[in-house]
C-alpha cells in the first residue's frame, strides 16, 4: 500500500495557451486541484517552492487554504528552501497552517536547488559564512533550530509587565502544533544527506534528481539511498516510525489528450548532467504508456518499492480538469495492480 499525491511547482505564464496564466490563476487552481484530488481518492497535494520565478513561492498560505476546503488529503511541500527563512516565524507559520487542517501538514524542506538569481537568500536578508558558498551549512543550522522550536519547550524569558497574562515559565512560539515535528521531511540529493536526515529525525523526501554517486541507473542509486537512510534511522529512538516519498513523472495514456502530450515526447532515459560546476547529478527518467506497459516499467522501479509515498509531478499549466484526470488514471488504471491500493 503506498500513498499517492501529486506535486506541483507552480508554474504560471502569460502565454495565450497556458491554463495558469498568472500567479492568482496557480493559487486558485492548486486549491481547486487539491479538492479534486482528495474527491477522486488521492492522497496528497504538495507544491514546490522556488524563489524570483513565476512558480510558487510562499506555500503557507496556499497551505492553510486548502486545509480550509478539504478533510482527508495531507497537504505539504516538497521543497522549501531554508536558505531562505526565518524559523521561528516559519514555526508560526507552519503551526497555524497545521491547526486549520487539523494535523495534516505534511512539510517538505531541504537546503533547496540550484536558483534563479545569484545568492538569492541574500536578498532576503541573510548570510552565509565564507566557507559555506552555497548556503547549504546555513540551510542546516536553520533547520536544527526549526526542529528544537517545534518540540514546543518555552525559552523566552516572559516580561514581567506583559500586554496580556502569560502562562508561568519561560514562553514558547504560538501557535503551537502537537504532532507537527514528526511530520517535517528533509529533500535529499545525496547518500550523506539522507543519513543526515535520519540523525535529526526527519522522513525522507527523494525527488526526480540526485547526485550521481555510483554510476547506476537512477532508481537503483535512489533505492539505495533510502536503504542508508532506514540503516542510520534504526540506530536511533526517534518514537515513531519514517516516512519515505519519491517523486515521478508518470502518465497512463488512456485517451487522445494523453496521446497527445506526452506520446512521443518526454525523457524516458536517465538524464546525467551538472546542476552547478562541480556537482554532477542524474535526473530520473519519465513514465509515459498505457497502462499495462506502464504498470510493467514501474514494478522493476527499486525506489518505488522501497517508499511508502509517491508524488506524481502534473504539468499544471494543462489546468485542473485535465491533471485531475491525470492523477485517476494512476489512481484506477495503474495502482490497483502494482498492490499500491
Amino acid at each position: 500500500m503506498k500513498k499517492i499525491g501529486f506535486l506541483s511547482f507552480g508554474h504560471w505564464t502569460p502565454h495565450p495557451e497556458s491554463g495558469t496564466r498568472s500567479a492568482g490563476d496557480m493559487l486558485l487552481q492548486s486549491i481547486d486541484l487539491a479538492q479534486a484530488v482528495e474527491d477522486i481518492g488521492g492522497d496528497g497535494a504538495y507544491f514546490r517552492v522556488h524563489h524570483f520565478a513565476r512558480q510558487m513561492s510562499s506555500p503557507f498560505p496556499l497551505l492553510a487554504a486548502i486545509g480550509a476546503k478539504t478533510s482527508r488529503i495531507e497537504i505539504g511541500t516538497g521543497v522549501i528552501d531554508m536558505r531562505y527563512e526565518n524559523p521561528l516565524y516559519m514555526v508560526e507559520d507552519a503551526g497555524s497552517a497545521d491547526l486549520i487542517s487539523e494535523g495534516r501538514l505534511q512539510l517538505g524542506i531541504s537546503r533547496g536547488s540550484p536558483e534563479q538569481v545569484i545568492d538569492g537568500w541574500k536578498h532576503f536578508g541573510y548570510s552565509s559564512a565564507d566557507d559555506d558558498a552555497d548556503g547549504a551549512q546555513m540551510a542546516r543550522q536553520k533547520t536544527e533550530l526549526f526542529l528544537q522550536l517545534l518540540e514546543g519547550r518555552g525559552f523566552a524569558q516572559p516580561n514581567p509587565r506583559p500586554m496580556f497574562p502569560n502562562p508561568p515559565g519561560l514562553l514558547r512560539l504560538e501557535p503551537h502544533s502537537d504532532g507537527l515535528r514528526e511530520r517535517i521531511w528533509w529533500g535529499a540529493g545525496a547518500n550523506a544527506t539522507a543519513v543526515w536526515a535520519a540523525e535529526q529525525g526527519m522522513n525522507l523526501m527523494s525527488s526526480t534528481l540526485k547526485f550521481d554517486e555510483t554510476g547506476e541507473p537512477f532508481h537503483v542509486q535512489q533505492a539505495g539511498q533510502i536503504r542508508l537512510f532506514r540503516e542510520e534511522w534504526a540506530k536511533h529512538d526517534w518514537g515513531f516510525e519514517p516516512r519515505v516519498s519519491v517523486s515521478r513523472s508518470i502518465v497512463a495514456i488512456t485517451d487522445q489528450r494523453d496521446r497527445r502530450y506526452f506520446v512521443g515526447g518526454g525523457d524516458h532515459e536517465d538524464q546525467v548532467g551538472y546542476i552547478d560546476a562541480n556537482t554532477r547529478a542524474i535526473f530520473g527518467r519519465s513514465y509515459a504508456a498505457e497502462p499495462e506497459v506502464l504498470i510493467e516499467e514501474l514494478r522493476r522501479d527499486e525506489a518505488i518499492a522501497e517508499s511508502d509515498t509517491i508524488l506524481i509531478t502534473i504539468p499544471s499549466q494543462l489546468g485542473v480538469d485535465y491533471n485531475t484526470h491525470m492523477i485517476e488514471s494512476i489512481l484506477t488504471h495503474v495502482a490497483p495492480a502494482l498492490g499500491w491500493r
